[in-house]
């Protein structure tokens, strides 16, 4: 498999999942900005939206969605326990997580990554996004994940869009259950190695 990632963006999900399962797999870097792989090649070519992550399979189909690619890890790699079991309740209140995280949650940052958004939309962006954060914060108290005590691909998704807050001015600083979560999900192997592999921390 191969999956095309872009440093640091919500690719770096899929790819902490992919460690997590153990599976094999190659990286392939995306400039987000040129839409330009390492190779040089056009990334539309690969996604015609041009946008991460891409997961592309042994058989050469390709996934793209950051919340299908991690149901799809999960189902393909069940002895990872990145999910609940199909038809499950606890499976939906994955999605559940899954789809919040990916409507309320990435594209609430967002706009705070784009230099043509007006300063004054991202402050009422960065309010809408706090009250989101506060319910997630509200949702983790007495627990370790967003499950339970069980890690689950939606806990990858959620670590990597709050791990965005340093770089676009979202102050988490009241919010001390979803705190924990990121310094618990971060100490994860998979996460550092991840993270390591993307150039986003240094090796120990």
């Amino acid at each position: 498999m191969k999956l095309y990632y872009a440093r640091g963006a919500c690719s770096l999900s899929s790819h902490i999942a992919l460690r997590e399962a153990g599976a094999t797999f190659d990286l392939v870097r995306v400039d987000t900005k040129t839409k330009l792989m390492d190779a040089g090649a056009d990334f539309r070519t690969v996604n015609p939206n041009g946008y991460v992550p891409v997961l592309e399979l042994d058989s050469g189909e390709r996934l793209s969605e950051n919340a299908a690619i991690l149901q799809y890890i999960a189902d393909t790699y069940p002895a990872a326990n990145l999910a609940p079991p199909p038809g499950s309740m606890a499976r939906y209140r994955m999605l559940e997580w899954l789809t919040f995280i990916t409507s309320e949650v990435h594209k609430g940052y967002s706009p705070l990554f784009n230099p043509a958004t007006p300063e004054d939309y991202k402050s009422i962006t960065r309010e809408r996004l706090a009250g989101r954060l506060a319910y997630v914060d509200q949702k983790l108290a007495g627990r370790q994940y967003l499950l339970g005590d069980t890690f689950s691909a939606a806990d990858t998704y959620l670590f990597v869009c709050v791990n965005w807050s340093g770089a676009v001015n979202v102050d988490v600083s009241a919010f001390a259950n979803l705190q924990a979560f990121q310094a618990r999900v971060a100490a994860r192997p998979a996460a550092q190695a991840a993270m390591q592999a993307e150039g986003l921390i240094k090796k120990a």
